[in-house]
């Protein structure tokens, strides 16, 4: 199973990443939406977990160009922000995003059940800890 992690936090990329790795996932990382973009159209993710305050373009703006590409519009797109106003969350949806979770409440138990709701279940992880 593929994902795509596009955050610019250092510190979360990071720590997703090798928690995402250690459950046995393929994953990739973008720090900013326009690398985001870029790394949507080579790697292929099966699922993108996207931040959406970021530099160069925001996550509202991937979301928007991902929605506007017959080829990517397909790909879920689960929105990890601290944002979590019932604005954002809808315009998130409205621009296309499976689901949203918000970073701040944030359990990584509950990430991986909504990554392995988003992918349908094609990914059994790990139990280990």
């Amino acid at each position: 199973m593929k994902l795509l992690l596009i955050e610019d936090d250092v510190f979360f990329r990071k720590f997703y990443v090798e928690k995402l790795k250690e459950k046995g996932f393929e994953i990739e990382e973008a720090d900013d939406g326009e690398q985001g973009l870029e790394k949507t159209r080579s790697f292929k993710p099966d699922l993108i977990i996207l931040d959406i305050i970021m530099p160069k373009k925001d996550g509202f703006e991937v979301l928007n160009t991902l929605h506007a590409d017959d080829n990517l519009k397909k790909i879920p797109v689960l929105v990890f922000s601290t944002l979590g106003q019932e604005s954002d969350v809808e315009k998130a949806k409205k621009l296309g995003a499976a689901d949203y979770v918000n970073k701040s409440l944030f359990d990584f138990n509950d990430l991986l059940a909504k990554i392995n709701i988003l992918t349908k279940n094609k990914f059994q992880p790990t139990t280990s800890k």
